[in-house]
Order: C-alpha cells, then sequence, then structure tokens
C-alpha cells in the first residue's frame, strides 16, 4: 500500500489498525461462501458491509454480528441469486477491495453527468405517466429512476439530462419550471398530504435504496393510512428492553427476499441505532432476524411510545419493497418519450404502478414495472395482453420475480454438510459465538 507522504508513522499505524480486514472462505461450509469482516467499530460499519454484499444481488443466509469495545466483526453466509457459492473471481476480489479499505465502499459512478430529482406525495392512479410526460415535454431524458409506493404514499429519484444537450441540467429557470409543473401534480387533496421535489446535484445521492428510504421515512409513510378497509398482515416485528445489558432487543421474521438485510439496518441505521450485536437467519422462504441495539449516546429504547415508532418504521421498511403486483419487464431501444408513452398505455388500461426500475445503458432501455389493476388486486392478463401488442410483444414481456434458490440436504449428504457448518461456523464463527454466548444472547449449542 502506498501511504500519503503527508503521514507520519503513528497515522499510518492507526489506518492499519482501523482498516477492515476481509476474509472470504468457500471451503469450510458446502452450501454458502463465508464472508468474515472485521473493523474498528464505528456508527455505519455494518451497513456498509450489507450494502457491499446486497449491491451485487447476493443472498445472505445466515450471519452473526458481534462487537467487543472498539472492535466489531460481521459473519456472512452467502450465496448469488441462483443459491450457489461464489466463484466468480471478479466477485470476489470486488468484495474485498470494497470491504477493506478504511474509506468504506466506493461511491457509485452510475449517476455522474446527471441531475437527481427528488418526489414525493400522494399516490394515485396514472401519477407516474403524468409524471414522465411532463419530463418529456420539457425535453429532459430518463437515464434512470426508482419509484416505490407504500400507504398511499409515492416516491422517486429520477436523474435525467437535457435531451438537447446531453449534459446535467444547471440552467436556474429550467429547474425551476421543472420544479413548478411536477410539484403541481403532486399535490394531494389533504393540506397535510402536500407534494414536494427537490433537484440536487446526483453526485450528492450516494445510494439510491438508502436515499428513497430517507425520503420516505421523512414523508412519514410509516403513520396508518386513514382507511376503512381491513388492514393486510404486517411483518412481525417486536422490541424489548433488556435492562442488565442495557440493550433493545429486535426481533424481526417475515418472510425472506432480497435486501431484506439492507433495508432493515439501514433504517436502524437512519433513525441513529446502533447495532452491537445479531444473528441472521433463513428456514426456506423465512427469515428470522435478532438485533440488539442502542441509540448512538449508549442508551436503549426509553419509551413505549419510542418503541412503538420501531416497531412501525420497521415493518414500513420491510414493506416498502416487498413486490406487490404482476412484474413486467421492458427491453428496447432507448428513444424520447418512451417512458411518457409506456406509462399512458398503462394508465389508460387501468393499470397503476406499484413499483418501477428504470435503466438505460448505451441505447438500450430495461425498465422493470410492478402492476395491479387500479383498486391494487392482481391485473387481468387479457389487459396485459392488450398492452404488449401495444407497446410491442417481443418488448414488454410478463416474468416472475427472481427468487434465492433454498438448499434442502438430501439425506445422504447430510451429515456432510452439517460436519462442513460446523467447522466453518468454530473457525470463523467462533469469536461471534462465544461473545453472543457470553453475553447471554444465544443458547449453547452443546
Amino acid at each position: 500500500m502506498e501511504w500519503p507522504t503527508y503521514l507520519n508513522e503513528y497515522e499510518k499505524l492507526i489506518i492499519r489498525m482501523d482498516t477492515p480486514r476481509v476474509v472470504i472462505d468457500n471451503a469450510v461450509c458446502p452450501t454458502a461462501t463465508l464472508v468474515q469482516v472485521d473493523s474498528a467499530r464505528k456508527h455505519g460499519v455494518l451497513l456498509e458491509a450489507v450494502q457491499v454484499l446486497t449491491d451485487l444481488n447476493l443472498t445472505i443466509k445466515k450471519g452473526y454480528i458481534s462487537s467487543d469495545g472498539r472492535w466489531f466483526m460481521d459473519v456472512f453466509h452467502v450465496t448469488d441469486q441462483f443459491g450457489a457459492k461464489l466463484t466468480d473471481e471478479s466477485v470476489i476480489s470486488y468484495i474485498e477491495q470494497s470491504l477493506g479499505t478504511w474509506n468504506g465502499p466506493a461511491k457509485s459512478t452510475v449517476f455522474e453527468g446527471l441531475t437527481a430529482l427528488e418526489l414525493t406525495g400522494t399516490d394515485r392512479p396514472g401519477l407516474l405517466s403524468e409524471v414522465f410526460a411532463v419530463l418529456a415535454d420539457l425535453r429532459c431524458s430518463v437515464s434512470e429512476a426508482k419509484v416505490w409506493t407504500h400507504n398511499g404514499r409515492t416516491a422517486c429519484l429520477v436523474f435525467v439530462k437535457d435531451e438537447d444537450s446531453g449534459f446535467p441540467i444547471e440552467d436556474a429557470q429550467k429547474i425551476h419550471r421543472i420544479e413548478s409543473r411536477l410539484r403541481h401534480l403532486l399535490k394531494g387533496e389533504h393540506d397535510n398530504f402536500h407534494g414536494a421535489i427537490t433537484a440536487v446535484s446526483s453526485m450528492s445521492v450516494a445510494h439510491a435504496d438508502r436515499r428513497l428510504h430517507q425520503i420516505m421515512f421523512a414523508d412519514r409513510d410509516y403513520e396508518p393510512a386513514t382507511s376503512t378497509s381491513i388492514p393486510e398482515s404486517k411483518p412481525s416485528v417486536s422490541v424489548q428492553n433488556w435492562i442488565e445489558r442495557g440493550y433493545s432487543v429486535v426481533t424481526v421474521q417475515c418472510q425472506d427476499r432480497p435486501k431484506l438485510l439492507f433495508d432493515i439496518v439501514c433504517t436502524l441505521t437512519d433513525m441513529e441505532y446502533v447495532v452491537f450485536h445479531g444473528t441472521i437467519d433463513t428456514n426456506l422462504d423465512q427469515a428470522h432476524q435478532e438485533f440488539y441495539i442502542r441509540h448512538t449516546d449508549g442508551s436503549p429504547i426509553s419509551s413505549d411510545a419510542e418503541r412503538q415508532r420501531v416497531i412501525q418504521c420497521l415493518q414500513a421498511a420491510i414493506e416498502r419493497r416487498a413486490s406487490e403486483g404482476l412484474r413486467l419487464e421492458l427491453c428496447t431501444l432507448d428513444r424520447q418519450g418512451l417512458l411518457s408513452e409506456v406509462t399512458r398505455i398503462f394508465r389508460e388500461n387501468g393499470l397503476l404502478v406499484t413499483r418501477a426500475e428504470v435503466s438505460t445503458k448505451g441505447e438500450m432501455a430495461t425498465n422493470v414495472f410492478y402492476v395491479t389493476d387500479a383498486a391494487g388486486q392482481p391485473a387481468d392478463l387479457k389487459v396485459i395482453d392488450e398492452i404488449q401488442q401495444k407497446v410491442g410483444a417481443g418488448c414488454l414481456c410478463v416474468k416472475e420475480e427472481q427468487r434465492p434458490q433454498f438448499y434442502r440436504k438430501a439425506s445422504g449428504d447430510r451429515e456432510e454438510a452439517n460436519g462442513g457448518v460446523a467447522i466453518g461456523l468454530f473457525h470463523l464463527g467462533s469469536f461471534v459465538r462465544r461473545n453472543l454466548y457470553n453475553l447471554g444472547l444465544i443458547r449453547s449449542c452443546s
């Protein structure tokens, strides 16, 4: 490692001590790759580790989190999206480089050269179509976008550039026109449900998914919507105080899905809680996660009102990314007004977009939409067929959500598998499990 000339030997020693150590091992567990990260404890270090793994579309099947004084250790059992171990050396090298730096994960360059628009407002049928229509009318080319809806609210991150020049939109008058027209669309029927839009430099958006969580949290989407309908079942979240140890214990049980751990840890971090210990476990399609947390000032949750707020916020974080509706993939040559045209067709056929991801690479546009009918019920497949004919059957396809593959041990390899897992946990996870056991956070395995 080459050191900057201005650092003295003491500063170099501190950096060596604080720089995370990363171990990736494929030998000790028959069903997963073990990723171990040791680092100095600081606020957000757990989120950084989880973010790197989930951005690679990796599945975290099990995990152990423990801190001892100033030191912090994470042990993750991960697989790729097909349920296999990590064998791609470029992926392994990227994890080692991203997690093994004292500056944290490298910032994404996907949004460079773009202007970011942050929108929030009351969700309604046709809103997304109207937003893209305004942008097309104002000669704004949409390069990337993410749209989440939850609890009657919507949050959008739209990355645009000037259609004519191909550069970020920096003209103050044009930005004002964009904000004025979109703000009018985002206004709700009640004063307390107002719309908001902000144009910022794309470089200020360090991570799109985390920013969407922050936008919806600030918009208080976790508060129950005023509705007379019967509420849907929510993820099981409980919060209890362990007074003797000074921790608040957060337990989450729900259906497993990609990026679940990221959404939970992201919310705890942004709410200024620190995870000191934790366990993550999945059993087929069910996830069980337990975290021992404190405020950043070292205190546990202090009131029942705060406990209820944590429960509501974690439930909202889990639900925001839940895939409601039919998944449609649009892959075609990009052109001006494409998103406006496609979402207009959705609207005219009575479809509601509950979540969307827009991506443009070169001349190709790859867009994913989750759609329901206007009442939130499953979309009629006959309607989908008609839309495909209008958009192009070869361009718009119905595709199932990719879910992690779950390993089921056959009777012949059960003993070998259990032995491999035990050896792996002994070598790489013994420190973590010993700390959790000594603190009384987990039971003995004997």
